[in-house]
Parts: structure tokens; C-alpha cells; sequence
């Protein structure tokens, strides 16, 4: 098996698949409230998103996200799980999500394979809610996690943004109630990908964080199995009641040990989250018959060409023309 190794020596092995850009939220921090979705036959079918993961599969990834948009807009989501989980050397599989439709879905997302879980929330407060999503919809994120729990999924993590004028009031109350539920929380570093102009002052920083959860809730300490290589800072309570994350992708990039490609709904390869260059792959899976070497000669030079970083600190930096929810989360 040949190991998809970019010019740094990073060994990719981590995919993430958009299957959809729509999304039934508006947040402020990921897209416009207008926008035009992609039309349908645009999007790579179940069949498609199957194959490319299986070509992948073949050069050493093991790992699959499917994201969006909100990946359960996607009619019949529990069919690609499982078409996935069939692939040979893949061995996780997880979904970001919003939560909002995860009530009717959690069991039959389960019973798929599906065993990684996250859902993003911001914020225990309606209202807050509503002015960072632009629409409502908390009761329902909160019935999609009971669901989900109640159908075995273990860990659930939650991933919270963390935008200053926000984050103050709400990251306490999401880590009790995370303490309280058994999930884990991730907070995530506001990032320059949304609609709106980025304001590098709202970033919030991982040590205010984690003085907040400590002056609130209880001490944090390393978490013990914590890998330095991973996206995320990864605490425990002193008191053993469960742990909490930071992604600082801003304040502490993991560009150096990354391992993330990307497929977009309409079939673009992405080496970055912030890159400006995609490969259109959709023509090769479309094609009769489908040219496989070409499709891992496609991986392979993505990879290769992959930058060193994305340069958010530096006078270098360019924001992606592509918001969060077209690339994928």
C-alpha cells in the first residue's frame, strides 16, 4: 500500500467527505443568510463518494468524516454509512452534525456502522442561538443528542465555537452540562471561513478558556493519554468528571502534523481547509469505466502539492473564496 506522503513527510490517512452544502442553519461564522445551493445533479452520488473513499482506502486512509452543509439534509444518510463501512482498511467512521434532524436519525445511523459523533452547539440559550444561527432550533439539537445517546453513541462530542461576545457567557454552562451528560466538549477557535469580515479580536484563546471552566466548574490538568500530534488540546477535570478539548487552530496551528483531504459535494479535492486550488475528481469518477489509477495519481499529486501551512498568522494569509458550509466542516 502506498501511503499518500506530502513533501513535509505528513502521512494522510484521514478523509473528510461533504455530502451536501445545504444546510437548515445560518451561522454567522460559516455562511451568508443568502445563498444559492448547489442544484442536486451536481452533488456526487452515494456511489461516487463509495468509490473515491475505496481509492483512498487504497493509498493508507482509514479514517472518514462525512460532513457539510449538514450532512443529515442528505436523503437516506444511513445507506452511504454503511456502503463505507464495507471498505476494506476503513475502520472510522464519524459525522459532524448540527443536530437538528439527529432525533429520527440516530438509531438508523448507528445500526449503519456510525460510532463517532459530533454535533456543533454554541450555546445553551435560546436567543443566543437564534443570533449566531440566524435561526431556531435548540430543542431540537437537545433531542437529537438525547436520541443519539439513547442509541449507544459513546463518546458524543460537541463542538462550540468560540467567539468573544459569546463564549464568555456560555462556556460554562456548556461544560456542566456536558459533565452532567457524559458528552465531551470541544471548543474551536473562530476561524476566517465564514461570509462575514473576520475580526481577529474575537478570537478567544485557549488558556481564557480554560480559566473560565477552572474559576466555574473545577481544576484541569493534561489529559492523560493527551497526543501532542492531535487537532486538539485534549484537558481532564482534576475531579475525573470527564474532559474537554481546544482546537486552536488560530492561536496554535497542527499544520506540522496534519493529516486531513477533503472532498467536497460536487467532487473537489481539497488538501487544506484553506487552500485555493482544488482538483475536480468528479469527470474520473463519472467516467465509463472509471480509471482508478487515474483517481489515485489525482490523491497522490494533491497531496504532494499540499502547502506547509495556511499562514492565518502571517501577512501571507488569504481567505478562502469558499465558505465553511461549500467546503465542508
Amino acid at each position: 500500500m502506498t501511503a499518500l506522503v506530502d513533501t513535509f513527510g505528513r502521512i494522510h490517512n484521514n478523509l473528510r467527505i461533504s455530502v451536501t452544502d445545504r444546510c437548515n442553519l445560518r451561522c454567522t461564522y460559516c455562511m451568508p443568510e443568502e445563498v444559492t445551493f448547489l442544484d442536486k445533479s451536481a452533488l456526487l452520488s452515494f456511489e461516487e463518494m463509495t468509490h473515491f473513499a475505496r481509492a483512498a482506502a487504497s493509498l493508507g486512509v482509514n479514517k472518514i468524516r462525512l460532513t457539510g452543509g449538514e450532512p443529515l439534509l442528505r436523503r437516506d444518510l444511513p445507506t452511504l454509512v454503511r456502503m463505507i463501512a464495507a471498505i476494506p482498511g476503513i475502520d472510522d467512521i464519524g459525522l459532524t452534525t448540527n443536530g437538528l434532524l439527529l432525533a429520527n436519525q440516530a438509531r438508523a445511523l448507528y445500526d449503519a456502522g456510525l460510532r463517532r459523533l459530533n454535533v456543533s452547539l454554541d450555546t445553551l440559550d435560546a436567543g443566543r442561538f437564534f443570533e449566531l444561527s440566524r435561526r431556531d432550533g435548540l430543542p431540537q439539537v437537545l433531542a437529537g443528542l438525547k436520541a443519539a445517546k439513547a442509541a449507544g453513541f459513546a463518546p458524543i462530542k460537541l463542538n462550540a465555537v468560540a467567539i468573544r461576545g459569546f463564549i464568555e457567557h456560555d462556556a460554562v454552562p456548556l461544560a456542566q452540562f456536558c459533565r452532567e451528560e457524559g458528552f465531551e466538549l470541544r471548543f474551536i477557535e473562530y476561524m476566517p471561513i465564514g461570509a462575514d469580515s473576520w475580526e481577529r479580536e474575537k478570537v478567544v484563546f485557549a488558556h481564557e478558556l480554560l480559566e473560565w471552566l477552572e474559576a466555574g466548574i473545577a481544576p484541569l490538568g493534561p489529559a492523560s493519554d493527551y497526543d501532542p500530534r492531535s487537532p486538539a488540546m485534549d484537558f481532564e477535570y482534576a475531579d475525573g468528571r470527564g474532559r474537554v478539548g481546544i482546537i486552536a487552530s488560530v492561536s496554535r496551528p497542527f499544520c506540522r502534523s496534519c493529516n486531513r483531504i477533503r472532498l467536497t459535494a460536487e467532487g473537489k479535492l481539497r488538501n487544506c481547509l484553506f487552500a485555493h486550488d482544488e482538483v475536480d475528481v468528479k469527470p474520473l469518477l463519472r467516467a465509463q469505466p472509471t480509471d482508478d489509477d487515474a483517481l489515485r495519481a489525482a490523491l497522490t499529486a494533491n497531496v504532494r502539492a499540499k502547502w506547509e501551512g495556511h499562514e492565518i498568522n502571517s501577512a501571507k494569509f488569504v481567505k478562502p473564496l469558499r465558505t465553511m458550509h461549500a467546503i465542508g466542516g
